[in-house]
């Protein structure tokens, strides 16, 4: 399976060493040379500087890719969201082959992720150095935009609140909401701290995490097997798989929310991503390992809704919200053994807060050396603990404050709704934007990526994120909205937010330079204490600007 992933998504490549030699030429047009095996990749010297070594050191390797991945996907998307896509899409067929959709959207993107990997092996931070270097120009746009949707929306209340819910689901406790929010913070406190004391132990913690996942779910769907036999209490297991195709929905808004509750069940492909620069001869090992993690997953996912769909009516499914798995386990097992199940998604949910901590840090940090957040050797420091201290304290704060200022239900629902709206628009910018990387290259006389992917996943990844994007403006049917105001509220919030990105960027860097006589320039700054490099960006007075360019690199240097 992951050769022929490969073969599909892939027209050429390396399994290449990652030689990492950085030339500064202010006369190239692309900006720093870096060599992946004696092949040029430039990198435009306006982003982020590189780092020859990792100050967060060297503690990803195979398997932490692997987990890294699998940990963030599997969450708990998987033993809930059945049931809303099955009652957005109203056919147990159509929701079956949903997962199938899901997979090959995810490869499609994945495919995207290898090719900026292969021409930038050492850059940690996902989308972050790869918007930076697809869109140099203008000039600290795109990069300011994705920095401020990063920072302000990297909470992860709404999985920290779950984790807690099924923690009192499994102790049989029904908790009011403050008692919900006080065990969310503090699970999710302790989780943090794992992370901020050491990367190599967090990394471990969620491995071992990670590992409980895939067993779980196995175990769900070998049971799905038996239940198929015949073997087991359920008295007809293949009813629901009888004209599983009939009263297919046609609302659109319907279709588009089941397909975006598939997108967040499969939200983690791209998760190792993140810590490029920790992994010690990056890209051969993500090309081989990244693939096969969305592999099983999406097996695991699709036997996993087989046996759902094999054990429980599908009118119980439909109305199940989030207790689809716990509605499984007490139709084969009976109600008592059923119990033990809210434990492992606890444990499930557990493992994603950690794997999105230790990917959503880095691409903070990135930001932070890119010089667009203030302070840049703050967020770019890994001291005291070799570790992203300050993004790690901002992703606690900004988590326990969503979780004490919002109350449960529209609130909480909308916040969700809204930063997910974001994501869509930058992947879409980051798929458009490897053509033009491949035609600056091109115009520079470059070979090729070393991997490219094929046109059809970056024409199916755009189309998807469009129709995610367009469609939920268009009405659901009554009472089928998560929210008691208008539908699409969180739709034009986000494209206002963007709006309001463009509007400020315009006056930081184009309005006020002019109107004080000064330029903006990045200067690069290296923190002794333990090898960090960051941007941060200087207001030059025009008087000095000749100086200062004839003194200085395109990077700063």
């Amino acid at each position: 399976m992951a050769a022929l992933f490969q073969k599909y998504f892939q027209r050429n490549d390396s399994d290449a060493d990652v030689d990492v030699t950085v030339v500064k030429d202010k006369n190239a047009q692309i900006g720093e040379e870096v060599y992946v095996d004696g092949v040029p990749v430039y990198q435009d010297a306006s982003g982020a500087p590189i780092e020859n070594v990792s100050p967060l050191g060297y503690h990803v390797g195979w398997a932490g890719i692997l987990f890294l991945n699998i940990s963030q996907m599997i969450g708990t998307g998987v033993f809930s969201t059945p049931g809303n896509i099955l009652r957005a899409l109203d056919s147990v067929g159509l929701s079956l082959m949903y997962w199938v959709f899901g997979f090959i959207i995810a490869a499609a993107a994945l495919a995207v992720f290898l090719e900026y990997a292969s021409m930038f092996p050492n850059r940690s931070g996902g989308q972050v150095p790869y918007l930076e270097q697809a869109y140099p120009r203008p000039v600290f746009l795109f990069p300011a935009m994705y920095a401020f949707f990063t920072v302000i929306f990297s909470f992860s209340s709404s999985n920290a609140v779950v984790l807690a819910r099924y923690i009192y689901r499994a102790a049989g406790h029904t908790a009011t909401d403050w008692e919900n929010k006080g065990l969310a913070i503090a699970s999710y406190s302790f989780l943090a701290l794992i992370c901020l004391i050491s990367t190599r132990w967090s990394v471990k913690l969620q491995n071992l995490i990670a590992v409980t996942k895939v067993i779980i779910l196995l175990f769900v769907v070998i049971t799905g097997l038996v239940v198929l036999g015949g073997h087991t209490r359920v008295k007809d297991p293949h009813a629901n798989f009888r004209n599983s195709f009939d009263g297919v929905t046609k609302n659109g808004n319907g279709i588009v929310n089941a397909l975006v509750s598939i997108n967040f069940a499969y939200e983690g492909y791209a998760n190792a991503f993140n810590v490029v620069a920790e992994i010690k001869n990056p890209f051969p090992t993500l090309k081989k390992v990244a693939p096969i993690s969305l592999i099983v997953v999406s097996i695991l996912y699709i036997l996993a809704n087989v046996a759902y769909f094999a054990a429980v009516p599908a009118a119980e499914i439909r109305e199940s919200g989030e207790l689809t798995a716990a509605l499984f386990f007490e139709a084969v097992f009976g109600s008592k053994q059923a119990k033990g199940l809210p434990a492992l998604i606890a444990v499930s949910a557990a493992g994603n807060i950690m794997a999105t901590i230790i990917g959503a840090t880095r691409m903070i940090r990135e930001c932070g050396r890119q010089g667009l957040l203030p302070y840049p050797h703050i967020w770019a420091s890994t001291r005291p603990f070799g570790t992203p201290f300050a993004p790690v304290l901002l992703k606690w704060i900004l988590t326990t404050i969503v979780i004490l200022a919002l109350p449960f239900g529209d609130a909480f629902n909308f916040v969700v709704d809204l930063r997910s709206y974001p994501d869509s628009i930058f992947l879409l910018l980051l798929v458009t934007g490897l053509y033009f990387v491949r035609y600056r290259r091109k115009k520079e006389g470059l070979p090729p990526a070393p991997f490219q992917a094929w046109h059809s996943a970056l024409i199916l990844s755009a189309h998807v994120c469009l129709f995610i994007l367009i469609m939920p403006w268009y009405p659901p049917e009554e009472g089928g909205a998560d929210v008691s105001f208008w539908y699409a509220t969180y739709c034009a919030v986000g494209i206002a937010l963007m709006v309001g990105c463009v509007l400020y960027y315009y006056v930081w860097i184009q309005l006020l330079p002019k109107v004080g006589h000064y330029t903006m320039r990045s200067e690069t700054v290296f923190l002794d204490q333990d090898g960090s490099v960051t941007h941060r960006l200087r207001k030059i007075p025009n008087a000095d600007l000749a100086e200062w360019d004839r003194t200085h690199d395109d990077a700063g240097g």
